[in-house]
């Protein structure tokens, strides 16, 4: 029997469903997804794409409770290192999902930075390094929005490093942690995104303990990804390609990652997302019984 890992709190997210949109026909509906995330012997979820899920919070309450989950966490998009006159759009979008991830009883916001590479055609949008003046930008940025999030919906953002987006190697990371103030702003580490971008998740979390406040859980296919960065193969199609994969298969091995978690001694949600859109809808269910089924014998 694997230890105990006490002060790990699992979920799941619309994305292990195939879930990337608010609105799309080849995505499951938003009911469907609710009873086989409940029924796989998952607790928490988070909220997904804006939209997917109902955003009156009456309803999502009702919907949610019967089901007997919880809401750990909402997600937004964000481009602030096209610096401050991007800042009232951002928090207009920010605003609405922060209020509803809120009225969820929910204390965390995701933040993910925007993609340089388009992940639906692969055109790419901006280059894929930041200037010194990007830089300040995204970080000070980033810090206004952990500040603003906290004071006004008592947030906290977590920032998660991605695929083709600025916030992505380990350098990226280390330097935007370097630049951020831990009070403000702390990172939502993702398992799949950080190997499949060369990370190392064990070391990172040893070396940045104090700055991980909330953890996705995926594998990348090694073999899958090797191709993928040969050819400079961009996110979108390398997913369709199965690059992030149903573990134990995959890297990292999620055991040692669990544990370097479990040794901060603080509550931390690590959320299961296997990138899967778009998918077949008989094909998230079986995956996500086995997850769960694995991540216990982890001791999680």
């Amino acid at each position: 029997m694997a230890p105990a890992l006490d002060r790990i709190r699992v979920g799941s997210a619309p994305d292990s469903w195939g879930v990337w949109f608010p609105d799309d026909p080849v995505q499951v509906p938003w009911e469907r997804f609710l009873d086989e995330v409940a029924e796989a012997g998952y607790d928490w979820i988070e909220l997904g794409p804006y939209g997917y899920l109902p955003t009156d919070p009456a309803r999502l309450t009702d919907e949610i409770g019967k089901r007997n989950l919880k809401v750990s966490a909402g997600t937004i998009f964000t481009g602030l290192h096209r610096g401050p006159a991007v800042w009232e759009s951002t928090w207009q979008h920010v605003s609405e999902v922060a209020a509803l991830t809120q009225a969820m009883g929910a204390k965390h916001l995701v933040v993910i930075p925007s993609f340089w590479r388009d992940d639906k055609t692969a055109e790419i949008l901006e280059p894929p390094e930041l200037t010194a003046e990007q830089w300040a930008h995204l970080t000070k940025g980033m810090e206004r929005l952990g500040h603003e999030v906290k004071e006004t919906f008592g947030l906290d953002i977590v920032v998660h490093p991605h695929a083709d987006t600025h916030i992505d190697t380990e350098s990226h990371v280390e330097r935007f942690l370097d630049s951020t103030d831990s009070d403000l702003v702390n990172l939502c580490l993702d398992t799949g995104h950080y190997a499949y971008c060369g990370g190392d998740s064990v070391k990172l979390i040893e070396t940045y303990g104090e700055r991980i406040g909330y953890l996705h859980l995926k594998q990348v296919d090694p073999e899958i990804l090797a191709d993928v960065v040969k050819n400079e193969i961009p996110f979108g199609p390398a997913v369709q390609r199965g690059v992030m994969c149903e573990p134990p298969s995959g890297v990292p091995a999620l055991g040692p990652v669990l544990e370097a978690a479990q040794k901060l001694n603080v509550d931390l949600f690590a959320i299961v997302e296997q990138d899967m859109y778009p998918c077949e809808p008989d094909k998230p269910m079986p995956i996500a019984v086995r997850t769960r089924k694995f991540l216990r014998s982890c001791g999680a």
